[in-house]
């Protein structure tokens, strides 16, 4: 398959988990194990094909000259951009999947979305940000706990 191909259909099917995970608040059962489960599967099977599949490759990680090297050759490319489709597929989905089983409202996980999806570990933080405020939102307005 052309490196193309297969970067447009990595796309396309890390969209299709995110779109899932926008609808997850009425959909929470499929985008669990769709987005969830079934597309990072997917991309990380074709991560590890991209890896697995001989290139003539140069470059290594043992220094940033040597990664920048690596990352010049399209397939290597490839591979570290499905890496990240994969795993910000992930971290979204284990995201809403926490917030709903802690009585989190989605409202309050949707923010950090776009930004896991951008900027992965910065949207991690924003998103445990966000779940903590909540939290201690929900147990002042309800009175849960009492300051000391």
């Amino acid at each position: 398959m052309p490196l193309e191909t297969a970067f447009s259909l990595a796309g396309l099917t890390a969209m299709s988990g995110w779109l899932l995970l926008l609808a997850s608040p009425w959909l929470p059962t499929v985008s669990d194990k769709i987005a969830g489960f079934v597309l990072p599967a997917l991309l990380s099977l074709g991560y590890l094909a991209l890896i697995l599949i001989p290139a003539d490759t140069t470059g290594g990680f043992d220094s940033l000259a040597n990664v920048k090297t690596l990352f010049s050759h399209d397939q290597a490319l490839l591979a570290g951009w499905v890496h990240f489709l994969a795993f910000d597929l992930f971290i979204g989905a284990w995201a809403c999947r926490t917030a709903r089983a802690e009585g989190i409202r989605f409202w309050w996980v949707a923010p950090s979305l776009p930004l896991i999806v951008l900027f992965g570990p910065a949207g991690l933080l924003v998103y445990w940000a966000l779940s903590a405020v909540s939290r201690l939102t929900t147990r002042f307005y309800h009175g849960t706990s009492r300051p000391a």
